[in-house]
């Protein structure tokens, strides 16, 4: 069901953020469908991030193509689309047309760099988009080069993510004012907009410049990750002191020996204890001394071992379709439950039909080489 049942959302068919965002609606019950290209093979039942939508596939560069859909965007409520600044438009599905067509749409635009400024038209991917926000340079151990953060900050967290907040945004204003927009969601904005508070920590002098050297990028002895005794590795987190003394309790620490512990002067010696101890044991040992506990530990799980986790799947956190393990939808609703679709379906003729298109509509489009 979901709680975006009754909305219908018109996804042009790329890769990464864009079918992100398409996957977050449809996890929570928005119709996408999804338009591919003429001939494209039909998606792999793996690739759950196209989930909960049905295919259709046209030629845009056929005239009798590009008048179906825009009778397509009559229907929509929205509209996801990644190409480079001015190919919608030379396709002619700019959103001036679009939103002529359908003056309560909200026109999703997803891109690295943004509809204008001076890289507008230049190639990209998450690390380079993360590179300009100074999002990168803040990852990684000091003295060492910086980590790319796979591509979370910039393609889906400040990517996707944000481009379904903002089609959301722009689909329940328009429902007051009966006008859509274009949503421009620049993965450099976004990911700039998720370190907001590395800036404020930075602006109030609580961040240094120089990588791993703070309280949450692993400068801090009771902020890291630890390698055991079987060569994996053991989350450590308690920054406050009551979680930080119980800690030591458990790892037969005395607590009142680091009274400075906040000071980046005492981290060297206080993570060098932690590292002595924490080779003691094996992860699972760790994990079974700690869980439960305020300490915040916690096992680092592989791709394989976390979704086996007794609370992960209590919770249902990570589900397994037809032999396939994939993450759940989120949040979680009370009354209008989110749900994965199937794997996406390729079903032009149905689509068109369930969008008012009649079966001398259908086959003029496939006379003219449009299907």
């Amino acid at each position: 069901m979901g709680p975006l049942k009754g909305l219908r959302v018109l996804e042009f068919a790329g890769i990464g953020p864009g079918p992100f965002c398409a996957m977050v609606l449809a996890d929570l019950g928005a119709e996408v469908i999804r338009l591919e290209r003429k001939g494209a093979p039909p998606p792999p039942p793996e690739d759950f991030v196209l989930r909960g939508r049905r295919t259709i596939a046209l030629d845009l560069k056929s005239p009798a193509a590009i008048e179906a859909t825009l009778r397509l965007v009559d229907s929509a409520d929205a509209l996801i689309e990644g190409f480079r600044p001015g190919v919608m438009e030379r396709l002619g599905l700019g959103p001036d047309t679009c939103l002529a067509r359908n003056p309560r749409l909200a026109y999703g635009r997803m891109t690295g760099w943004g509809q204008e400024g001076p890289l507008a038209q230049s190639a990209g991917h998450d690390i380079d988009y993360i590179a300009l926000t100074g999002a990168l340079h803040a990852i990684g151990r000091p003295g060492e080069r910086p980590v790319p953060p796979l591509n979370l900050v910039g393609d889906y967290g400040g990517g996707g993510m944000l481009l379904a907040l903002g089609l959301l945004a722009a689909m329940l204003e328009a429902k007051g004012s009966g006008r859509g927009q274009v949503v421009d969601a620049a993965m450099v904005d976004g990911a700039a907009l998720l370190m907001a508070p590395i800036y404020a920590a930075k602006a109030r002098g609580r961040w240094s410049q120089q990588r791993g050297t703070n309280m949450l990028d692993g400068g801090a002895p009771w902020y890291d990750t630890y390698e055991c005794a079987d060569g994996r590795s053991i989350a450590v987190g308690p920054i406050e002191p009551q979680f930080f003394a119980l800690m030591c309790e458990k790892l037969g620490l005395d607590a009142s020996r680091f009274p400075d512990r906040m000071s980046p002067s005492a981290w060297p010696a206080l993570k060098g204890e932690l590292i002595a101890i924490f080779r003691g044991r094996t992860r699972d040992d760790w994990a079974a001394l700690f869980e439960g506990t305020d300490a915040c530990i916690a096992p680092v799980l592989d791709m394989d071992e976390a979704p086996l986790h007794p609370h992960n799947q209590a919770r249902n956190t990570f589900l397994n379709r037809d032999g396939i393990v994939q993450p759940a939808p989120a949040p979680r609703f009370s009354r209008t439950p989110a749900e994965p679709g199937p794997p996406a379906q390729p079903a032009t003729d149905a689509v068109l039909a369930d969008c008012g298109f009649s079966a001398e509509d259908i086959a003029a489009l496939r006379t003219a080489n449009a299907l």
